[in-house]
């Protein structure tokens, strides 16, 4: 029973990022926005999610990509890490990577996240993706040896694959009250915006006009 409630779980989450992972047409160039809520922008309009604004702003400095929102709502790096063959379905040239933090909300052991995210970019990886890893960070009141061990894994596993990280998904984000929503964890639409606007100079490292 464990088994098939899992399974319809994986269903579920990949029919709900089924349209964002419609077949490119085979010119186009592709970057993933591979994450959970935080990329899927859980609370603002579809056009206000970062993979969003993201486009638009690739469009406006001259990049010819289309950014494709693979954020599932919840999702922990297992979960990731089952659908690393689908997203791979996209060719994608570029994947942002931005997972962990419901695993440490949930007080997962950390050797595991670590090992799910250093498997999800060797597998980009080894596609052909370049991958930028988005590291994430936890609030104090989770003990400060489990959130300093948590922040710190992002670059171990960046390092181990000689992949680009962005040190804090939610630079400039996180913590301000009027750049987040009512829960205090996603962002509004402006914080999205800044979140674009931190994680550019991390991207363009790696894309090609």
């Amino acid at each position: 029973m464990r088994g098939f409630v899992s399974l319809l779980l994986l269903v579920l989450q990949l029919a709900s990022c089924a349209a964002a992972l419609a077949a490119p047409a085979a010119e186009e160039r592709v970057i993933v926005a591979f994450g959970d809520s935080l990329t899927a922008g859980l609370g603002v309009d579809a056009d206000r999610t970062y993979p969003a604004l993201l486009g638009e702003r690739l469009k406006r400095e001259g990049y010819d990509y289309r950014v494709i929102n693979a954020g599932v709502s919840g999702d922990t790096t297992a979960g990731g890490l089952r659908r690393v063959d689908w997203a791979l379905r996209l060719k994608p040239e570029v994947v942002i990577l931005e997972l962990g933090v419901n695993d440490a909300l949930r007080g997962q052991k950390l050797t595991g996240v670590r090992a799910n995210l250093d498997e999800m970019v060797s597998r980009f990886q080894a596609a052909g993706a370049r991958v930028l890893v988005a590291g994430m960070r936890l609030p104090p009141n989770y003990g400060d040896r489990y959130a300093e061990d948590f922040r710190r894994l992002y670059g171990h596993v960046a390092r181990a694959r000689n992949a680009p990280l962005m040190p804090f998904f939610l630079d400039g984000v996180g913590a301000v009250a009027h750049l987040n929503q009512a829960d205090g964890i996603h962002p509004t639409a402006e914080g999205y915006a800044i979140v674009v606007d931190r994680l550019w100079p991390h991207l363009v490292p790696l894309l090609r006009k």
